[in-house]
């Protein structure tokens, strides 16, 4: 997993917690690489998921609420930093159905070692589009909570659920995202 993501999460915690509960759930998830991570690296998936697990135990939010919160957090920095990833996406199904082939293309010329999800625009309706997330990882709670800081970018007016599905055959959890009138 990309080292951005784990400098992101840490300064998320330092940020709304405080740098005190970072060092905290470093130490408690007790993780390989010590906390110590360089946006450019790559790093074990499971060891951001003992960072979140580590961060519950000491906050006693449920790590899905933590990792949608965090999602929604990494959304918002990615529109900061990569800003130009962003232009000519106008509406967030515009944003959305050019995930692999504009955004992620972009970041593998970014991070050309990131193995990044697969999204696949399942179904386009006027209003309503039907997102296939493919990825080992199982990191859906964080791609939820990437997509709700899309639509809060976008100014709201969506509704969004997910579940277990298929794609092409394989399976995958399928994002509902569905504009209200």
């Amino acid at each position: 997993m990309l080292g951005m993501v784990f400098t992101e999460l840490l300064e998320m915690v330092e940020t709304v917690f405080s740098p005190e509960v970072a060092d905290r759930i470093i130490e408690r998830a007790a993780v390989p690489h010590g906390g110590v991570y360089t946006a450019v690296g790559s790093y074990p998936h499971e060891e951001l998921i003992r960072l979140v697990v580590a961060l519950s135990v000491e906050t006693g939010i449920p790590t899905d609420g933590l990792v949608r919160a965090f999602g929604t957090h990494l959304f918002h920095r990615f529109t900061a930093l990569y800003p130009s990833v962003f232009e000519g996406k106008n509406d967030l199904f515009a944003l959305l159905e050019g995930l692999d082939s504009d955004i992620h293309v972009t970041v593998r010329r970014i991070y050309p070692n990131a193995t990044l999800p697969r999204f696949h625009v399942a179904s386009r309706e006027p209003h309503r589009l039907l997102l296939a997330y493919e990825s080992p990882r199982r990191m859906e709670v964080l791609a939820e909570g990437l997509i709700e800081g899309a639509i809060a970018h976008f100014g709201g007016g969506y509704r969004m659920s997910w579940a277990e599905g298929s794609f092409d055959g394989r399976p995958a959890v399928i994002f509902d995202v569905e504009q209200q009138h």
